[in-house]
C-alpha cells in the first residue's frame, strides 16, 4: 500500500489576480472635529480654511464634501499656518522650528494636498542660542515672493518664496537697538518678536512688534528705522495694520499720532479697574451701511473670567460677549477683500475653539450661529458605542431627516460661506442628521447613563439602546408629537440563585407618568435586567418582536410586543465573585485578576518545561498539542500551543455576542426561529423558538427551549456567531425576504454555524453541530481576535462577482481576511497601531468591506478592504483659473502699466479648465491688457508684447 503526502503548492496565479480584483487596504477620510487643533488660516481667493493640530495634521476644508489631509513626516505641532492667497500653497510652521511648504496639485483629475520643501532656520554660531532662532510669528507678504520670520531672540530673518531660501538680509537686535532712545534700553533686550505686518501702503516697509511693548516700522530698502513707537507699560500681545493700526496690549490700548497717510492709533479700552485678560488677537473691519466692526479675544476681568474662554464684538452701541465652552484658538472674518472696494463689509465670523467649529453669521440681525456641514463635534458626550447599517432605505433616510429638522430647522447648508473647490461625488462628510437624547446634563457625571450598546432596523424604524445601568429601551421611529407612558419590565438573570450579592450601583429609577416626545425615536419599553450591571450584548429581530440582551450574569429574551419576557438564563461560574462586585468597585479584584494572570503565566512555563523532559497526555488539550508538535513542518506552518483557560476565570459569564437565525436546529428536515448566546468562557447556548404568526403575535406568546449547547475545547471567549446557508452565504436581515429585497436563503442544502473564538474560527454543520473546518489564529498568528464581521465584496472587474469573506481585527492591529465558509486565509493588512487600544476597541465594519475606528475622541477614520467600494473625498480645487484671472488683475493694477518709462510682460498659467464664461471675461482682459500695452507703447516708441503660456 502506497502513502501519498500532499505538499502546499505554489500561489495560483488565477486566484491571485481574483484577490487583487476584490481586496485592496486603503485609508480613506477621517470624520468628526480634528483631534487638538492649534492653527487656522483661509484663502479669501480660492475660500479655503485650513486646520492644524498637535500631532502635525493639516487639514483642508471647502465647500461640503472639498476635503484635504496632509502629514508632516515628524508628529510636531503645527503652531502657524500662512495661505499663498490663490496660488493653492499654504506655509506651516511646526513646534519644531521648522517650515514647510505645501501645494494643491491635480492627480487623476483631483487634488491633493503635497508637501514641496521645508527649511529651518539656523542659528549665528557662537552667538545665538537654539532658543534665540525659534520663530515666533511669520508674515507674508502679499506679493508672496518673501517670508518674514520673527524669533525669539527679537531678529528678524527673510525668506524667498516659493523655495524657502534664506536671504543675507537679516535683521537683528542691535540694528534695532542703535535707534531707541538711552532711557528705553536700560540694559534690557527688546524681547521676541510678537507681531509682523506689511504696510499697507508700501511694501517695502513692515512693522515689528516686540513683547516690550517697542514697535517699530522698518524700511527694508534703505535698512534704517522709519519710526518708533514706545510702550512701557505692559508687554505686546497683537499688532494690526488697517486704515488704523491697532496695537493691543493686556488690557489697554492708548491714543497717538499720525504716521504718513496711514493712521496709527492706539485706542484707551478699559473693562473696568480690575486687571483683566490678555487680548490675544483683534480685528477691525469696515461696513459700508453702519460703524466699524471691532471682534477681540481674551480683554475679559480676570477675577470673573479667568476661566472662561471668549470672543467679543463691538458694533456702535452693539455689544456681545461670546462665552465658549473650550479655549480660543483662533479666528478670522469672511470679507471683501477685493483693493478696490471701500468697505470690507464682513459677512461671517469663523471661530476655531479646541473643541468645535463656530461660525456667526454678520449679516442678520443678533448675529446667529451657522450649522457647519462638516467638523461635527462627536464628542460633546464622550463616545462609548459605535453601530453601521448599511444601505439605509430612503424612506427611513428621509423620516430620520425630517425629525432631525424639526430639532435644528436652520440646517442649510447652501449659505455655508466656505465654499471653495468642487465636489466630485456624494458628500462623504459626516453629517449630524438627528440627534437623540434624553434629559441630557452636559456636567453630569453619572457613568449609569453611557449607552453601550445599540442595534437597530432599518426597515421598521425600531432601534435598540442599552446602558450601563442593565437598562435595555425599545424605541419606535414616529413623526409625530408623542404623550404616552413607558412600560417597564424587569428580568432578573440570576434567577434567585443563592450566594450572590450585587455590590455595584443602583438602577436608574425611571419616569412615572405620562412623559411628552418630540419627532423621532420615541421609547417604548424599558427592560430593567437585575442585577443592574452593564449590558455586554444586544440584538433585534423587529420581524419576530424580539430582543435579545445580554450581562455579565447572564442573557435574556424579551418579546416586546406582548411586553413579556421569555427567557432568563444564568451564566455565572459559582467562583465568579466579580461579576457581583460591577465595574465601579473593583480595585481589589483587578489585584485578584493580576494574580490570576501571574499564576497562569508560571503555570504554562512550568507545565512546557515538564512537557519537554517526558510527555504524558492528559486530556485533550494535551493530545492535540502533541499530534501538533509531532506534524511535519513541510506540510503546514509551525504553530503555538495555546494552554485551556479555567473555568473559574474572573468574568467567565459575560455575555459577548446574541444572534437570531431561521435555521435548522432540532432536525435537518424543519427549521424555524433561533437564539444563540456565546460567553466568555468558550459557551455556545442554542435554543429554539416557537415564534407565533404575525396574525396570532397578540394571541399566544414566544416559547424558548435549549436545543444545542457547546463547550470550546480552550474556553476561549466567543466574540461572533453567524449561521451560513446551505451555499455558505450570510442569512439575509430580517425582513428583507418578506419585501423582496434579497434572495431567499437555501434551506435545501445543509447549514452551518460560524463561531468566532479570540483564538480561532471554527464552523460546525447543523443541526448535529459536528465539526466541519476551523483555523487556529492565534496558534497560527500569535494574536488574539478582537472584532469580525461578514462583508462582501464585489469584484472591481466585474460587478457581477462578488464574495463573501470573513474580516478580522486583531489584538495587534492588524485585518485578516478569510473565505467563508471554508475559512481559507486570503489578504492580511496593518491597520492600527497595536499600542492603541481604544482604536481597536471602537472598530466597526461595514458589510461591503469598509470600516470605521477612533483615532481620538473626537474623529473616526475610515478606511476600505475593498477594491472597488471606496468612499473617500473626490474633489477638485481649479487654482489655475484663479490665479490667472488673480495675475491678471494683479498686472493690470501692477504700477508698472501707469509707468511709461517700463517694459512690461504678462505671464499667464492657463493649464485649467475654463468655461465659456472665462474664456470671454479672459478675452476681454486681455483687449484692455492690449489696448494699455498699445498705448504704452506708442508713448515709448517700442513694439508692445503679451506673452501667454
Amino acid at each position: 500500500m502506497m502513502k501519498f503526502r500532499f505538499r502546499r503548492q505554489g500561489n495560483d496565479p488565477h486566484r491571485e489576480k481574483i484577490k487583487q480584483d476584490l481586496f485592496a487596504f486603503s485609508k480613506t477620510v477621517e470624520h468628526g472635529f480634528p483631534n487638538q487643533p492649534s492653527a487656522l488660516a483661509y484663502d479669501p481667493k480660492l475660500q479655503l480654511m485650513a486646520i492644524g493640530t498637535k500631532s502635525g495634521a493639516i487639514k483642508i476644508y471647502g465647500a461640503p464634501g472639498v476635503e484635504m489631509t496632509g502629514l508632516h513626516k515628524d508628529t510636531a505641532a503645527v503652531t502657524q499656518i500662512h495661505f499663498l492667497y490663490g496660488q493653492g500653497r499654504m506655509l506651516s510652521l511646526l513646534d519644531d522650528n521648522t517650515i514647510h511648504l505645501w501645494e494643491i496639485v491635480q492627480r487623476e483629475n483631483r487634488s491633493h494636498l503635497v508637501e514641496l520643501h521645508s527649511f529651518n532656520l539656523p542659528g549665528r554660531p557662537g552667538i545665538e542660542s537654539t532658543s534665540a532662532t525659534r520663530v515666533t510669528v511669520m508674515l507674508l507678504k502679499l506679493s508672496c515672493d518673501l517670508l518674514a520670520l520673527g524669533t525669539e531672540g527679537g531678529g528678524v530673518h527673510f525668506l524667498e518664496l516659493p523655495t524657502l531660501t534664506l536671504l543675507n538680509k537679516s535683521l537683528f537686535q542691535d540694528e534695532i537697538m542703535q535707534s531707541v532712545p538711552e532711557e528705553y534700553k536700560c540694559g534690557k533686550s527688546l524681547g521676541p518678536v510678537e507681531s509682523l505686518q506689511e504696510h499697507p501702503q508700501d511694501s517695502d516697509k513692515i512693522l515689528i512688534g516686540y513683547s516690550r511693548g517697542l514697535v517699530v516700522l522698518w524700511d527694508l530698502n534703505s535698512r534704517h528705522v522709519v519710526n518708533l513707537f514706545l510702550g512701557k507699560q505692559v508687554g505686546l500681545m497683537s499688532l494690526k495694520w488697517l486704515s488704523t493700526l491697532f496695537w493691543a496690549h493686556f488690557w489697554w490700548f492708548l491714543l497717538n499720532s499720525v504716521c504718513r497717510s496711514v493712521f496709527l492709533i492706539f485706542v484707551l479700552f478699559i473693562s473696568g479697574p480690575f486687571p483683566c485678560k490678555a487680548v490675544n488677537k483683534i480685528l477691525w473691519r469696515t461696513t459700508e451701511l453702519g460703524a466699524p466692526l471691532v471682534l477681540f479675544s481674551g480683554g475679559m476681568p480676570r477675577a470673573s473670567y479667568g476661566d472662561r474662554h471668549c470672543l467679543t464684538i463691538l458694533q456702535d452701541s452693539s455689544h456681545v460677549t461670546l462665552d465658549f465652552t473650550s479655549r480660543v484658538i483662533d479666528f478670522f472674518t469672511i470679507h471683501c477683500t477685493d483693493k478696490e472696494k471701500e468697505f470690507d463689509d464682513p459677512s461671517a465670523l469663523v471661530v476655531l475653539l479646541e473643541e468645535e467649529l463656530v461660525v456667526i453669521d454678520l449679516q442678520m440681525a443678533g448675529w446667529p450661529t451657522v450649522p457647519a456641514p462638516y467638523l461635527a463635534p462627536l464628542h460633546s458626550s464622550a463616545i462609548t458605542c459605535s453601530c453601521h447599517i448599511s444601505n439605509v432605505p430612503p424612506k427611513l433616510w428621509e423620516r430620520v431627516i425630517s425629525a432631525g429638522q424639526q430639532q435644528c430647522p436652520l440646517q442649510n447648508y447652501e449659505n455655508w460661506p466656505i465654499c471653495g473647490g468642487k465636489n466630485l461625488k456624494n458628500n462623504p462628510c459626516l453629517l449630524f442628521i438627528y440627534f437623540q437624547v434624553g434629559c441630557f446634563d452636559p456636567y453630569s457625571d453619572d457613568p449609569r447613563l453611557g449607552i453601550q450598546k445599540i442595534s437597530v432596523c432599518k426597515y421598521s424604524g425600531k432601534l435598540v439602546v442599552a446602558g450601563t445601568a442593565g437598562q435595555v429601551i425599545v424605541m419606535v421611529l414616529s413623526d409625530e408629537k408623542s404623550d404616552h407612558m413607558i412600560d417597564v419590565a424587569t428580568v432578573d438573570l440570576l434567577q434567585d440563585r443563592e450566594g450572590f450579592t450585587w455590590k455595584g450601583h443602583d438602577r436608574l429609577p425611571p419616569k412615572s407618568g405620562s412623559v411628552v416626545f418630540a419627532p423621532g425615536f420615541q421609547p417604548v419599553v424599558l427592560v430593567q435586567c437585575m442585577p443592574p450591571a452593564a449590558v455586554t450584548a444586544v440584538t433585534l429581530h423587529a420581524e419576530w418582536n424580539l430582543i435579545a440582551f445580554g450581562t455579565s450574569h447572564g442573557f435574556g429574551l424579551f418579546d416586546y410586543h406582548r411586553r413579556n419576557p421569555v427567557l432568563a438564563r444564568c451564566t455565572l461560574h459559582p467562583n465568579d465573585s466579580l461579576a457581583m462586585e460591577g465595574p465601579l468597585s473593583r480595585v481589589k479584584s483587578l489585584k485578584k485578576s493580576l494574580r490570576q494572570s501571574f499564576r497562569r503565566i508560571r503555570k504554562s512555563r512550568v507545565s512546557g518545561k515538564k512537557r519537554a523532559v517526558v510527555y504524558s497526555p492528559t486530556s485533550k488539550v494535551q493530545e492535540a498539542n502533541a499530534q501538533l508538535a509531532e506534524h511535519d513542518a513541510e506540510v503546514t506552518p509551525v504553530q503555538r500551543r495555546i494552554e485551556p483557560r479555567s473555568a473559574d476565570d474572573s468574568l467567565s459569564g459575560v455575555v459577548r455576542c446574541l444572534c437570531f437565525a431561521d435555521t435548522f436546529l432540532r432536525d435537518g428536515t424543519h427549521h424555524g426561529p433561533t437564539m444563540w448566546a456565546g460567553t466568555n468562557s468558550g459557551s455556545v447556548y442554542a435554543y429554539a423558538l416557537d415564534v407565533p404568526s404575525q396574525e396570532k403575535f397578540s394571541e399566544q406568546s414566544v416559547e424558548a427551549l435549549l436545543g444545542k449547547e457547546i463547550q470550546l475545547m480552550h474556553r476561549a471567549p466567543v466574540v461572533s456567531i453567524a449561521v451560513l446557508d446551505g451555499r455558505g452565504n450570510p442569512l439575509p436581515e430580517p425582513y428583507e425576504v418578506s419585501r423582496d429585497l434579497a434572495k431567499a436563503p437555501d434551506m435545501q442544502g445543509s447549514h452551518s454555524v460560524l463561531i468566532t473564538s479570540e483564538e480561532q474560527f471554527k464552523v460546525f454543520m447543523l443541526p448535529k453541530v459536528s465539526a466541519k473546518t476551523k483555523f487556529k489564529l492565534t496558534a497560527h498568528e500569535g494574536c488574539r481576535v478582537r472584532k469580525v464581521a461578514l462583508s462582501n465584496f464585489t469584484s472591481v472587474s466585474s460587478e457581477e462577482y462578488s464574495e463573501n469573506a470573513l474580516v478580522c481585527l486583531t489584538n495587534l492591529g492588524d485585518i485578516h481576511v478569510f473565505s467563508v465558509p471554508a475559512l481559507r486565509p486570503q489578504v492580511r493588512y496593518d491597520c492600527i497601531r497595536k499600542e492603541d487600544i481604544s482604536g481597536i476597541a471602537s472598530c466597526v465594519f461595514t458589510k461591503t468591506g469598509q470600516g470605521f475606528y477612533l483615532i481620538s475622541p473626537s474623529e473616526y477614520e475610515r478606511f476600505s478592504l475593498s477594491a472597488r467600494v471606496i468612499t473617500e473625498p473626490l474633489c477638485r480645487v481649479d487654482i489655475s483659473q484663479i490665479k490667472l484671472l488673480y495675475e491678471m488683475r494683479s498686472a493690470l493694477s501692477s504700477p508698472v502699466l501707469d509707468s511709461p518709462n517700463s517694459s512690461a510682460d504678462i505671464t499667464l498659467d492657463t493649464t485649467g479648465e475654463l468655461t465659456v464664461e472665462d474664456v470671454k471675461d479672459f478675452l476681454m482682459t486681455v483687449d484692455e491688457a492690449e489696448n494699455n500695452f498699445r498705448n504704452i507703447a506708442e508713448e515709448d516708441g517700442r513694439p508692445p508684447g503679451i506673452l501667454i503660456n
